[in-house]
């Protein structure tokens, strides 16, 4: 049986820890190892973490000085024995069938990349109920036993940071860059690593991870459950900060095009790069209209 290693980074979560564990220990596939990273907290996330290493030796607790998200996963993928990675922000949580469903797809189609989606009802809902002061929803899971998914040897014909416009078939669409939407093979996860100190890490991680995958398989299933946590990394970080990585992020995924082909630079640029280069403008524009009002 092959088994997946899961990356978990963990900074001063201890609210939402315990529940993303225990999606974990949920799995319908059981063999799994779990490789948390504590990043430096200052609450009781490390504790919580250590009680899980007690509970269950599939889990593995690393701690390190706060060097933040990015420097903990590639910490992490020195470590992994599986043959497959996933990725779990620790105030998130998966659907106990994610594994179970990922492994026998890659199986099934020889694919060395698995992408599936989240639950937008439950990212939605408790958004709003953060914003009223009230507590966290609780998901009820639904039993997969059919579905539909497509596979593919083109990713970048799927991969996308735009809005579709009206009449494009969206079904197999691959929206957005996110490292916890996909399970992927070990030695393609080693290829990709996460570039420390800058928002949207995902971006240049994800370049990296087009241009080496062979063959994808689609999933449109909900096996994520996102959770619009406000003080994460990216939504409390300051303006100037989203400006610098918005920059850092864009020449970084500049230079690993380089020796792509046309059609993947193409690709890219209007699919991904044009977006971010459009919110890095929206962004600097915010800068000097705040400036003017000082």
């Amino acid at each position: 049986m092959n088994k997946v290693s899961i990356i978990i980074p963990i900074y001063n979560v201890e609210r939402y820890l315990k529940r993303a564990l225990d999606s974990v220990l949920a799995q319908t596939y059981q063999n799994w190892e779990a490789i948390m990273v504590d990043d430096g907290s200052t609450d009781s996330s490390g504790e919580i973490a250590e009680q899980y290493c007690r509970k269950d030796k599939r889990f593995t607790l690393v701690k390190q000085e706060n060097q933040g998200q990015g420097v903990a996963r590639n910490n992490a993928l020195k470590l992994i024995k599986g043959d497959y990675v996933m990725y779990l922000d620790p105030d998130d949580m998966y659907h106990p069938q994610a594994m179970e469903i990922c492994v026998n797809a890659s199986l099934r189609d020889g694919t060395d990349m698995v992408t599936y989606t989240y639950n937008h009802t439950y990212r939605t809902l408790n958004k709003w109920l953060h914003k009223l002061g009230l507590g966290d929803l609780h998901p009820k899971y639904k039993h997969y036993t059919k579905y539909d998914y497509f596979v593919t040897e083109n990713i970048f014909e799927h991969a996308t940071e735009c809005n579709q416009p009206i009449g494009v078939n969206k079904a197999w669409k691959v929206k957005h860059c996110q490292s916890w939407r996909c399970m992927l093979k070990a030695d393609l996860a080693r290829k990709a690593t996460f570039t420390p100190g800058v928002n949207y890490q995902d971006v240049p991680w994800w370049a990296e991870i087009l241009l080496n995958v062979k063959k994808t398989t689609i999933i449109k299933l909900p096996l994520y459950y996102y959770y619009p946590n406000p003080c994460s990394f990216v939504m409390s970080a300051k303006l100037d900060r989203h400006i610098h990585s918005l920059e850092v992020i864009i020449n970084e995924t500049d230079k690993l095009f380089e020796n792509a082909s046309p059609n993947q630079r193409k690709a890219w640029n209007l699919n991904f790069r044009k977006s971010f280069q459009c919110y890095l403008e929206k962004k600097k524009h915010k800068k000097k209209r705040c400036a003017r009002c000082l």
